[in-house]
């Protein structure tokens, strides 16, 4: 069941007139909820890491893109909840308009909630209050195990996104260098500011 709707902070930010992203609505929840990670070329290079709870996508932004290696922290810093359908958004946010620059899926799929107190599960919105949650990505580039960490509250709030020591951690492979291409569209980012057809 869906929870209240966030999206107004996303909606305020917008004018939908001018940008092609999704007006959205919070939406109801799958067998399983959704993660994306979107490639994101705005005034700074960042991937835009999300998970579905309570009907929309909680995001973060992670400066560098996720890491296989297990010693690796990665800066997340929040940023407004977003509707389901910018999961599937690729294109170009005009100039003068919030977040102006490219987008492109970087990696999506699946993931478990495997967030734990005392023996007992804990729900990610129950976990994401509390500063910490622990999950199971299932994505075409990466997957495994992961936490995401608050370590600084307040305006300045920032939380870490680190993985988890498991089957899929590799410090040997990294993905956002070696594999820069859109799983939906095959696109770069230039090409996809460029206009070519998915």
């Amino acid at each position: 069941m869906a929870g209240p709707d966030t999206l107004d902070d996303y909606r305020e930010k917008r004018d939908f007139s001018l940008t092609p992203e999704p007006p959205g609505e919070s939406g109801a929840a799958g067998t399983l909820p959704i993660f994306v990670i979107q490639l994101h070329e705005a005034t700074a290079l960042h991937y835009d890491f999300r998970l579905e709870v309570d009907g929309v996508l909680k995001s973060w932004a992670v400066p560098k893109g996720p890491s296989l290696d297990p010693k690796t922290k990665r800066l997340a810093v929040p940023t407004e909840d977003h509707p389901l359908g910018y999961a599937e958004f690729e294109g170009v946010i005009p100039e003068g308009s919030y977040g102006a620059g490219t987008v492109l899926v970087w990696d999506r799929g699946t993931y478990r909630n495997l967030t734990e107190q005392g023996g007992q599960e804990i729900g990610i919105a129950e976990g994401l209050r509390r500063g910490h949650i622990s999950f199971r990505l299932e994505g075409e580039k990466i997957g495994g195990g992961y936490a995401l960490t608050r370590f600084r509250t307040g305006k300045g709030e920032a939380w870490l996104l680190v993985k988890k020591a498991d089957a899929e951690a590799d410090p040997g492979r990294d993905p956002v260098a070696a594999e820069p291409r859109s799983v939906v569209s095959g696109r770069t980012l230039a090409e996809v500011a460029a206009g070519h057809p998915r």
